[in-house]
């Protein structure tokens, strides 16, 4: 009987045990959860605000685009009036200062003497020159499909002593040869109004010049200057010096390409689009 008094006392006090450790390990679980469920809480509302503020990075980054436009317009819509008001200024006398000419690029510049036919140089395909539909089609890829060339001529500068090249202007391709154009080819001392250029690099997918079939493709004044043993200055007659039954001149290409407008509005418009998106994801429901 006592024996049997001993083992229920013992299996009570068992029991009373298992209770405790039972009740102390639920405890430490629901701490546990409590705390995993808290963190998991603020690791989303971290998520959050780090997803809002980086989003709100592209209304800002296309405001700041939009910004830069405007200024790249202003700069571009400056340059076009200066190179107006060279391309139409008053002409001054050649300079023979090589430094100086490099200043001078768009100058207009006023030369006589006498052309020297013989050693023409076509630089092509070219298409005319119409100043006002090239501002109408700045920027567009298309063309009037219309080809020919740009006649270079050395020209002896009678008053200078010197000879230079002088792009006569343009001509179809069936008048590229000088016997279908024989009325423009006067020999007399003339005086000559053109704009003053400098030597260009090839661009990309532009051919090389051709020096022994005589057909350029870019105004490359040192190859010229030692085909024709002219010095390496280059004007562009305008379009007053034109003589008829010759080449049309005038052809310089002043215009500049200007669609920073239609960025603009592109730029402000993903801006002003993109914020009201932020707004209503992240402002609007918390209101």
């Amino acid at each position: 009987m006592a024996s049997l008094k001993s083992v229920l006392a013992y299996s009570t006090r068992l029991l009373s045990t298992l209770k405790t450790q039972v009740s102390f390990f639920c405890s430490i679980s629901l701490t546990s959860s409590r705390q995993n469920s808290s963190t998991a809480v603020k690791a989303e509302k971290g998520e959050d605000t780090f997803l809002k503020w980086f989003l709100l990075l592209i209304p800002a980054t296309t405001f700041g685009l939009g910004t830069w436009q405007v200024k790249r317009r202003q700069w571009k819509m400056q340059l076009i009036d200066e190179l107006s008001k060279l391309t139409t200024a008053e002409p001054i006398p050649l300079p023979l200062d090589p430094h100086e000419l490099n200043e001078l690029e768009y100058r207009r510049v006023r030369v006589r003497g006498r052309y020297d036919h013989s050693q023409e140089l076509y630089i092509l395909p070219r298409s005319p020159v119409d100043p006002e539909k090239e501002a109408r089609e700045a920027g567009r890829l298309s063309s009037s499909g219309e080809t020919g060339a740009n006649v270079i001529t050395p020209f002896h500068c009678t008053d200078l002593g010197i000879t230079i090249l002088v792009n006569r202007g343009y001509v179809p391709r069936q008048k590229i040869r000088p016997e279908t154009r024989m009325k423009g080819q006067v020999s007399h001392v003339i005086s000559v109004v053109g704009v003053v250029r400098l030597t260009e690099p090839r661009k990309p997918f532009v051919p090389h010049n051709d020096v022994e079939r005589n057909r350029w493709h870019y105004r490359d004044l040192e190859a010229m200057s030692h085909a024709t043993g002219a010095e390496p200055i280059f004007i562009d007659a305008d379009f007053k010096s034109t003589i008829p039954g010759g080449p049309i001149g005038g052809q310089t290409r002043v215009t500049l390409r200007n669609e920073h407008m239609q960025y603009i509005v592109t730029w402000y418009g993903l801006c002003a689009a993109t914020s009201y998106m932020w707004y209503a994801k992240f402002i609007k429901k918390i209101v």
